[in-house]
């Protein structure tokens, strides 16, 4: 973990030096992920099969490799009473808050006549990937799925990890109404969504996260699909005042810590003596966390405590341009309104990140690595897209004519060029 102190000679340096190191992905995931993209793409459902006994150490064929519609209800039976309703209230709230993102198609005259206007469509399938490794994933399924139902997506597949599902991980699936599920995980699920694979078929876009392989893939299979984002280790940064319980910024620091060894957890206090007691609150926390080990390498290797004017923090907090970002403090606003670059901003003492990973309605599929300075979160806007719509009559075209004419000979494309010189020489 590296401290740091606004005040120290070479504080500018040493903490633009730490933001922008890379955690990157090593070239061996991507020579692996290379390999078994070709092979899916040459060899559809025969490869997955071949890669579930190599990888995964499970023996599957065409029929067992998507669930029935029995094995998703019975699995989602199997899920507590107390974790369904969680999931059917998560959900509600998802739906309402993704509802209100819905964009309205325009028509519109210009000054010249001219008919424009846009008007929007929801991609007709999406895969969503749902990682299966270190944990159950239900929150990843919602937040990813519901969104595409309520932009209107026709086909949702799933695609996890072979093994058992978790009746959580498949009481979200039914929640949100995905009866296409495939036990397929890793790079080779993410080849069989970009390009099909025997009964799976390709879909127009790829979501949802998972580990360097998965990551790799989607890299390399952008432009035949779509895909949401290069997902990164997740990230928090928490700006607090010394009126804070420490236990609390403790606790909120490792939720992101545990995640994974690589995940990055930031305090910025103005407060030294605060800062020392959230520190011990980490270590005493950590002994009894059952994700501990990731937890500790984490915030031992990617961890930092920022000492500096909370005045100051808006612009640390752009530098980082982080996933998520906490301002417990009492007046949030005034801080969080001067920051430009973060994922998701939660504001006030009683806004864990938690809550935004679970059930405030918005969405934890967020930008991370410093992709806050250019890209959003996973939104409606990610399952439909736009089509501008373009209209003109005889005298609409006259006051457009001369001018289309004119930029396709300075661009040297003739043929263009005549295609509306002939209407306009044709005086219709």
């Amino acid at each position: 973990m590296r401290r740091f102190r606004f005040e120290d000679p070479g504080f500018s340096a040493a903490f633009s030096a730490f933001v922008a190191e890379r955690r990157e992905t090593p070239e061996e995931v991507d020579a692996v992920v290379r390999d078994v993209l070709a092979a899916v793409r040459a060899e559809g459902l025969p490869a997955l099969l071949r890669f579930a006994k190599e990888f995964d150490r499970v023996e599957l064929t065409e029929t067992t490799i998507r669930l029935s519609a029995e094995e998703i209800a019975e699995g989602a039976a199997a899920c507590p009473a107390k974790v369904r309703q969680a999931i059917a209230f998560a959900a509600a709230r998802i739906r309402a808050y993704h509802q209100r993102q819905a964009p309205a198609d325009q028509k519109f005259t210009d000054e010249a006549g001219v008919e424009l206007g846009w008007r929007w469509t929801a991609l007709e399938s999406v895969g969503v990937y749902v990682p299966g490794g270190r944990a159950a994933y239900p929150s990843t399924v919602l937040m990813n799925a519901v969104p595409a139902q309520v932009a209107g997506v026709g086909r949702i597949a799933m695609v996890t990890p072979p093994g058992r599902l978790q009746p959580a991980v498949l009481a979200a699936a039914q929640e949100a109404g995905i009866t296409e599920i495939w036990r397929v995980g890793g790079a080779q699920a993410v080849a069989a969504l970009a390009y099909g694979a025997g009964p799976l078929k390709p879909v127009d876009k790829i979501v949802g996260p998972g580990n360097a392989f998965v990551t790799a893939a989607k890299r390399r299979v952008y432009g035949v699909v779509g895909i949401d984002a290069l997902a990164g280790p997740s990230e928090i940064v928490v700006v607090a005042d010394g009126r804070n319980d420490p236990d609390w910024i403790a606790a909120d620091l490792l939720s992101q810590a545990e995640h994974d060894p690589a995940a990055q957890s930031i305090l910025i206090t103005d407060d030294a003596d605060f800062a020392a007691r959230v520190e011990a609150a980490v270590e005493s926390q950590l002994k009894t966390l059952a994700t501990g080990e990731d937890a500790a390498a984490s915030w031992r290797d990617h961890g930092a405590v920022v000492i500096a004017p909370l005045a100051e923090s808006p612009a640390l907090v752009d530098e980082i341009a982080p996933e998520h970002v906490e301002f417990a403090v009492d007046d949030p606003e005034a801080l969080a309104d001067r920051v430009r670059h973060a994922g998701a901003i939660f504001l006030g003492r009683y806004t864990p990140e938690a809550v935004g990973d679970y059930v405030a309605g918005s969405n934890h599929v967020l930008p991370t690595s410093r992709a806050a300075r250019f890209s959003s979160g996973l939104s409606i806007y990610d399952f439909i897209k736009r089509t501008s719509i373009v209209k003109c009559d005889a005298a609409a075209f006259a006051a457009l004519g001369p001018a289309t004419v004119a930029l396709a000979e300075a661009e040297g494309l003739p043929a263009h060029a005549r295609s509306a010189a002939i209407r306009l020489n044709s005086g219709s």
